[in-house]
């Protein structure tokens, strides 16, 4: 079984089965080889954008993450210290640290964000 760790916007695109989720990422979601990661990081991201008005999310959206067949991937000390050496490609803090999180955990990323492209981690999309 492999892990990936699915970024924000892919997440939703899948959650909505938008076209905007490429083929290849919808694949590695669907692959019941692989065991989709949600970062508790991704969970903070969206309820502070909803909570702002800039996102429409029902108050399941947690439990909906799981019964998609996603698991909740924590924030570990070395999750959130493992920022502290990342080169500053990227500035928004929550994708750096989906990028720590993927280099501890050994993970690709399911991400169609160009800016992590230049971190040292595997991209899927």
């Amino acid at each position: 079984m492999s892990q990936i760790l699915v970024d924000t916007h892919a997440l939703l695109w899948w959650l909505a089965d938008d076209d905007a989720l490429s083929a290849d990422a919808h694949d590695a979601i669907a692959d019941p080889a692989n065991e989709p990661l949600v970062s508790v990081a991704t969970l903070w991201e969206l309820a502070i954008k909803r909570r702002l008005g800039k996102l429409e999310a029902p108050d399941s959206l947690p439990e909906t993450v799981v019964e998609q067949g996603f698991l909740w991937l924590g924030i570990a000390p070395d999750h959130a210290w493992g920022v502290t050496t990342l080169p500053d490609h990227h500035r928004d803090p929550f994708d750096r640290l989906l990028v720590s999180q993927a280099i501890s955990e050994r993970v690709p990323i399911v991400s169609a964000d160009e800016q992590l492209a230049p971190y040292e981690v595997e991209i899927i999309w």
